[in-house]
């Protein structure tokens, strides 16, 4: 049997989210920590490893939205990071969408975006473009 001891002083009230107005750390590519509002910041990241997936998770975790490019890592281990941030999006009710080769706009729940990007490999009218050839690097990206 579970106790629920935030129950007894809230009285019913809603739970907040743990990371809600929270700050973040950030290291810049100058190697320096800068805090930064979750929910006004847009995260770049370039993993080099599966085991950075959490990272970018977490990142998620504190209504930071997050641009990832999988491009650093091996097909396999973007696939496994897709995979595992899909997981995360849909847990936290957020939302995944390709922008290109590789690259993934990630965004919690209640972070609008507009607009969409455009397959090159589609016609407007949806059909498949049989005239345009893949990019190699794009190939390895086909998810």
């Amino acid at each position: 049997m579970a106790f629920n001891i935030k129950g007894i002083f809230n009285k019913g009230e809603e739970e907040e989210n743990e990371f809600e107005n929270e700050n973040t750390e950030v290291e810049t590519e100058e190697g320096q920590i800068k805090r930064v509002d979750n929910e006004k910041t847009v995260i770049l990241l370039e993993p080099r490893a599966y085991s950075e997936s959490q990272q970018i998770a977490d990142y998620l975790k504190k209504n930071s939205s997050v641009i990832v490019n999988l491009k650093r890592v091996t097909p396999d281990q973007a696939k496994r990071i897709v995979d595992f941030l899909s997981g995360t999006i849909y847990a936290i009710g957020g939302d995944l969408q390709k922008l290109g080769g590789g690259i993934f706009l990630l965004t919690p729940k209640g972070m609008a975006v507009e607009g969409k990007i455009s397959d090159d490999n589609v016609k407007p009218n949806g059909q498949n473009n049989p005239n345009k050839k893949k990019d190699n690097e794009d190939e390895e990206f086909d998810f």
